[in-house]
């Protein structure tokens, strides 16, 4: 397991666009998110176990932030071909199987992962309403194999700022996890 941090793209970047198949071959875009006084953009996959050691947390998390009016999007941009447990096919049953209540889409061309430079599974990027980033990092210090519990403090600390108009801290910590598998 090779762990890779995130490349802490700069505050105040617009949200790159997308268009990208969810799991049931609908198309979904950044412009589906409009009005949303946040957009959480999460890069991960099925396979990495840095995703699912906070899998069931950012499940619950997610669920309690769309209430508040957070958008949540998922996108996989691993190569499929050498890495067959991140296939459509099997992000459907992981999104079925987890109740996903977020959109996971899957990035083919692995485009929207280069635009946005995301890194690794998990990687977190956070939009304002204007969607400008505010918030690109860890979703908490816990990891794999570590007795640091999953508790989403970082990633809910800016949601919550965001959500009460407030700034959200800009010393954030990098994301970690499995590199972003690129096809050759």
């Amino acid at each position: 397991m090779v762990e890779t941090r995130s490349n802490m793209l700069a505050l105040g970047t617009r949200a790159p666009e997308f268009q990208l198949p969810d799991i049931n071959g609908r198309m979904v875009g950044l412009a589906d998110f409009a009005g949303a006084p946040a957009v959480l953009v999460i890069f991960m996959c099925n396979h990495c176990p840095y995703v699912i050691h906070v899998r069931e947390k950012l499940v619950e998390l997610a669920k309690e932030y769309q209430s508040r009016g957070v958008a949540v999007v998922a996108i996989n941009s691993n190569d499929v071909e050498n890495y067959p447990d991140d296939s459509p096919e099997k992000m459907k049953q992981d999104a079925e199987k987890f109740g996903y209540t977020f959109d996971y889409l899957f990035d083919e061309t692995q485009q929207v992962a280069r635009a946005y430079l995301a890194a690794c599974t998990p990687d977190f990027f956070l939009f304002d309403a204007e969607c400008k980033l505010i918030y690109r990092g860890q979703m908490d210090d816990s990891r794999p194999g570590s007795e640091i519990p999953v508790t989403g403090a970082d990633l809910c600390a800016a949601m919550d700022a965001v959500l009460q108009g407030q700034t959200v801290a800009t010393e954030q910590k990098p994301s970690m996890g499995c590199n972003i598998k690129w096809k050759s």
